[in-house]
């Protein structure tokens, strides 16, 4: 049976624009129990931005909760409710990156907004005014130990992440694919190596949106394009300062970082604004980067895949051995990923920039973070976001050792 989870959302400014915060609570429609609650701290914004993004972050949670849930958000906001219910036009550019980040957070299929009366709404608001109060965020998951068993969450496995697949280079078929470059003498290390010396910084940027991300078309490596849209471009160049930024607290060196690109047209442009923005130097186009392939996907709404194909986006997501038709599985996209990752694994402070997809950094951070394969379609990776791993090596069990360092997007403050 499919889950149904309430979203209650609610943010203020005082000053509009001001102080602001925002807050979010997620219940079980069915029981009434509590999942989970965000609530944070905007610094100066207006209302509008607020509401907007206890959405957004309310939707991560309950993508966090069960992606394959349906979702009913609840607002006093009767612009927010009528905007992403589409029946009002967007028009302010802050509230059409919202929209897009809420509908990037969630599918938007599966969500259903409903205005409710200020009255009805307490616990959110109380969220938003204690955020705004304290200056700080502050995030639960009831969740986590009172419904979902550790297995299902991806947090433990008995299963080794990269024992799933073959990480020796495959010999090339046809010639058309980019030579990848040669594996350091780093790439593995034997046990009972001291890991004080640190490890390689990994940062993994996605692509900004194009017309496709706006429209909820599947976009995968099956043709070059589309073109960055003007809005993904600027969140390339956000990408690129938050990069720098991540970098310099981290003592990273992105003058001699090794950066790689997807051969994608929306990656090549991503990594042009970004290496403009962060210092970095020429990016070397390596294939096994591209995004999955969709077949007879590419070009489709999740709604029009449904249509067509019942149950099998909510499958594919799901189970890693699932192939879009004539397409790819998250398999055999985190084949290559293994490999990529584990040419630039190793002790020493390298510094690696990959500059990717969705479905790729999500391989990158589940291998990482030994998620299992049942729970990667959990991990949800926005436009222009940066994510940092630290990866030393591969154990003897062919486990990649390793942390995530940083999984974020900037916000507007940031270059």
């Amino acid at each position: 049976m499919t889950r149904r989870i309430v979203l209650h959302t609610d943010g203020g400014a005082r000053g509009n624009p001001g102080p602001a915060g925002y807050g979010a609570v997620l219940t079980d429609a069915g029981t009434g129990e509590r999942l989970a609650s965000r609530s944070g701290w905007l610094g100066e914004t207006t209302n509008n931005v607020a509401e907007y993004t206890a959405v957004v972050e309310g939707l991560r949670a309950a993508a966090r909760i069960d992606p394959d849930a349906e979702v009913e958000v609840r607002a006093d906001s009767k612009l927010v409710v009528e905007q992403m219910s589409g029946r009002w036009k967007i028009k302010h550019e802050d509230m059409r990156r919202l929209a897009l980040e809420a509908r990037d957070a969630f599918p938007a299929p599966r969500v259903r907004y409903t205005w409710i009366p200020r009255a009805q709404n307490s616990a959110a608001d109380a969220l938003a005014n204690k955020a705004m109060d304290a200056r700080e965020d502050a995030d639960t998951d009831e969740w986590l130990t009172s419904r979902t068993p550790t297995a299902e969450l991806g947090s433990e496995s008995d299963e080794p992440a990269t024992a799933l697949f073959e990480i020796s280079e495959p010999a090339p078929t046809d010639g058309t694919r980019a030579a990848p470059a040669a594996a350091p003498a780093s790439a593995t290390r034997p046990a009972g190596v001291d890991r004080s010396g640190g490890a390689t910084r990994v940062y993994l940027v996605r692509h900004g949106v194009t017309e496709w991300t706006v429209g909820g078309r599947q976009s995968g490596s099956d043709t070059p394009g589309p073109d960055l849209l003007d809005l993904g471009r600027q969140q390339a160049r956000r990408a690129g300062a938050l990069l720098r930024a991540l970098a310099t607290d981290d003592d990273a060196d992105l003058s001699s970082a090794e950066v790689r690109v997807s051969p994608m047209v929306r990656t090549r442009q991503t990594a042009q604004e970004v290496a403009a923005a962060a210092g970095l130097g020429e990016a070397v186009v390596d294939d096994r980067l591209r995004e999955v392939e969709f077949g007879r996907w590419h070009g489709l709404t999740t709604a029009e895949i449904e249509d067509g194909w019942p149950g099998e986006w909510a499958r594919w997501r799901a189970d890693i051995d699932v192939t879009a038709p004539d397409g790819e599985s998250h398999r055999q996209v985190g084949a290559r990923v293994a490999r990529v990752l584990k040419e630039v694994a190793g002790t020493e402070r390298r510094t690696v920039v990959l500059v990717a997809h969705a479905v790729v950094v999500r391989a990158a951070v589940a291998l990482v973070a030994g998620i299992e394969p049942r729970a990667w379609g959990r991990v949800r990776v926005r436009p222009g976001s940066v994510t940092m791993l630290g990866v030393s090596g591969i154990d003897p069990d062919g486990r990649f050792e390793g942390q995530i360092n940083y999984v974020g997007a900037p916000s507007e403050g940031v270059g």
